[in-house]
């Protein structure tokens, strides 16, 4: 895996996500646990050692990967908290390349620390069982759950240590090579670790599969020293991540972990969990009619023969798509993001996913809605994000953009004429009002409003509203208070006010100092980070580009795992080639390339990201990437020029990853200000590594 320069990226909980960065370079002390790596470019690198760089980083990269997805799926503690994993990785990846020559050995004890942190999640999980009561959040077996503090605390510092031992087994091969060598091999072995974890979320692989592929990586990392101790401790790792694989009624999507329970008798239902939160119940067409009568309030306002095409965004275990055909829908179209859940459905009780008249589509519902030329009587947000909804958080990005006014008006467009648009789910008060603002704004009217029983402080609401005209047949309207819609920009639906919430700023806070701290014991002194100031503000500034990248896609073509692959894997390809020019060639002076990124970031910002949605798909693919790979390409220029000249690339190269950290943290200004002024923040970062860098240029220019 790569970690440096500028880049890393940021993880949705529920998206699969890709980290990368790099760097290379030499080690600043001559003292090493396993045999010293001679001085960089001292002597020509071996194909052996060639491979065994990208074996490293493949490794490092896919083992950081499967933690991030895995740890989130068991710990609902973790899934509330954003970037957390990402930055535990960081920090450890960070130690282990400052002890790339020390005589600490991190690597020998990565099976033991591995072993302790899967050990831990299995034995003290976090799970969702209610939204109300004195006690929502259970342990196994119905046991308490640790204090918040206590689990987040133990992950985070044995995830640490996990990923330090694997950043000493990169940083060791990494300092035999010179730099823009390594960073090379680096890339191939990041894009390496992208491939594979892709391919197993395509094959919804669980655990097993994942565990396999890292232990097994590491016993290779840890040859010829390889002592019985470490052998019990992989196997130990790799058996309990076959054993969770192999529970009954439990699969792996690409997204979650999802655990099944069918009931049988007289009101027979399917209940679904999602990375053990309550997230969908498949009950008959009787019982529905009984107990969740909302279902129906959106077909009171139609007539029968109105009901052509309908379109479903959402349609999960199949409720909703079963409503539509028994309500006489004549066709449905039902969306769903998760490949997993319309499978699941086929054991609906009343079958809605083989009948003729409907037809699935595994897909984003906001890139759906941009791309149908259908035209439907009946639109319906069907419990959207519920799993979101349900946790209570708002999530910092991807998950949202289904629920934006822009959104809202594809929907509209959508609509034939005399169309009707419905959209329920458990909403908080704030929530139902910010929703029928948003509908009120787009279609000029204020929506019918049903509200029904309470749930954990939310209340049932189903929002209905007509293309043209009011909505027949409703009882009550809604007056309430105006609430800012969400919008592609501030893509936040859940935040009550655009501000970062105390808990994620005492999270943080405590994540950095905690950060400090261990850099200090584990990597020695901190002064020697002072010459690479500019590294890291360049770190923060590249990881917040990505960021950027990986939201701007998600709105262009979707939210799916697919395309944050190919957002990756885009950002990687740009890397390779920046390393090649820069290799080959004699690059302009620092203020030349900094000028060339300053104007890439300037054409980012006057044409907004919603500005590209009316182009045709090829077209806006290509836009797209040229706004978001010129800055990334420019960047890599900068920082390939700048690290060719190290001489500690392991401090170096933890100044940038410290630096990435930071703009993790600097992430979350985005609730405050939306996404695009994170092109601001990032300008800012690479106009101070420029400043700072400046003292560096004749050592780069005798280089």
């Amino acid at each position: 895996m790569t970690v440096a320069l500028g880049y890393g990226d940021t993880v949705d909980p529920e998206q699969p996500a890709v980290l990368t960065s790099d760097s290379t370079g030499r080690a600043e002390s001559a003292v090493s646990a396993g045999p010293a790596p001679p001085p960089a470019g001292s002597q020509p690198a071996s194909r052996r050692e060639q491979a065994r760089l990208v074996f490293a980083s493949f490794v490092m990269l896919f083992a950081e990967l499967a933690l991030i997805r895995w740890v989130t799926a068991n710990n609902v503690y973790v899934t509330r908290a954003t970037n957390f994993m990402l930055l535990a990785s960081f920090l450890g990846i960070g130690i282990g390349f400052l002890n790339a020559r020390s005589s600490r050995d991190y690597l020998r004890w990565t099976p033991v620390t591995l072993l302790a942190l899967v050990g831990f999640v299995l034995s003290f999980p976090v799970i969702l069982k209610s939204l109300s009561g004195p006690h929502p959040l259970q342990g196994l077996h119905g046991s308490p759950a640790l204090p918040q503090p206590v689990s987040l605390a133990v992950v985070f510092l044995l995830t640490v240590a996990v990923m330090a031992g694997f950043g000493q087994a990169v940083a060791r091969i990494f300092v035999r090579f010179r730099p823009l060598s390594a960073y090379r091999l680096d890339i191939l072995g990041s894009i390496a670790g992208i491939a594979v974890f892709s391919g197993l979320a395509f094959l919804d692989l669980p655990p097993a599969a994942w565990g396999l592929i890292a232990t097994g990586g590491l016993v290779v990392l840890l040859l010829p020293r390889l002592r019985w101790w470490q052998v019990l401790a992989t196997a130990g790792v790799a058996a309990l991540l076959i054993g969770e694989s192999f529970v009954p009624h439990q699969q792996w999507s690409p997204y979650n972990k999802l655990s099944v329970q069918q009931t049988s008798g007289r009101t027979p239902a399917l209940y679904v969990s999602a990375n053990n939160i309550p997230y969908q119940a498949a009950r008959s067409l009787a019982v529905m009619r009984v107990q969740k009568k909302f279902y129906f309030y959106p077909y009171q306002h139609l007539a029968r023969a109105d009901l052509g095409n309908v379109l479903v965004i959402g349609a999960g275990t199949g409720n909703d798509a079963a409503v539509a055909l028994a309500e006489g829908a004549r066709h449905v179209d039902a969306v769903e993001i998760d490949p997993l859940l319309p499978k699941i459905g086929l054991g609906h009780p009343d079958h809605p996913y083989q009948n003729p008249r409907l037809t699935v589509h595994i897909a984003d519902g906001r890139a759906y809605l941009q791309n149908t030329d259908t035209k439907y009587n009946l639109i319906v947000f069907a419990l959207p994000d519920s799993l979101v909804a349900l946790s209570g958080q708002s999530a910092l990005r991807l998950e949202s953009y289904l629920l934006t006014e822009q959104s809202v008006a594809a929907a509209r467009a959508d609509l034939a004429a005399g169309g009707t648009f419905a959209m329920y789910n458990y909403y908080a008060p704030f929530l139902f009002d910010r929703y029928a603002t948003t509908l009120a704004e787009v279609f000029h009217r204020d929506p019918c409003a049903q509200v029904g029983p309470p749930l954990g402080g939310r209340r049932l609401s189903v929002l209905t509203v007509r293309a043209a005209g009011r909505v027949p047949h409703c009882a009550t309207f809604w007056h309430g208070p105006a609430r800012a819609p969400a919008t592609d920009d501030h893509p936040f639906p859940y935040l009550p006010a655009n501000t970062i919430p105390l808990p994620y700023l005492q999270m943080l806070g405590l994540i950095l100092l905690g950060s400090l701290l261990l850099v200090r014991l584990g990597g020695g002194s901190l002064r020697r980070l002072g010459g690479f100031v500019d590294l890291a503000f360049m770190g923060a500034a590249f990881l917040l580009l990505e960021t950027k990248n990986v939201v701007q896609f998600a709105l262009l073509f979707g939210a799916t795992w697919f395309v944050n692959a190919l957002v990756f894997a885009g950002v990687l390809a740009a890397v390779y080639l920046a390393v090649e020019i820069a290799a080959r060639i004699r690059l302009p002076r620092p203020p030349v390339l900094y000028m060339a990124l300053a104007g890439s970031l300037a054409l980012a910002w006057l044409v907004p990201q919603d500005a590209l949605l009316d182009l045709p798909l090829v077209l806006r693919f290509l836009a797209g990437s040229a706004l978001a790979f010129a800055p990334v390409f420019l960047a890599n220029l900068v920082f390939a020029q700048r690290f060719a000249g190290v001489e500690t690339a392991g401090t170096a190269f933890a100044a940038n990853l410290l630096g990435a950290m930071v703009g993790g943290t600097l992430e979350y200004i985005a609730l405050i200000t939306g996404y695009r002024f994170i092109l601001i923040v990032i300008g800012v970062l690479y106009a101070l590594a420029f400043i700072t860098g400046l003292r560096s240029r004749p050592r780069l220019a005798s280089a």
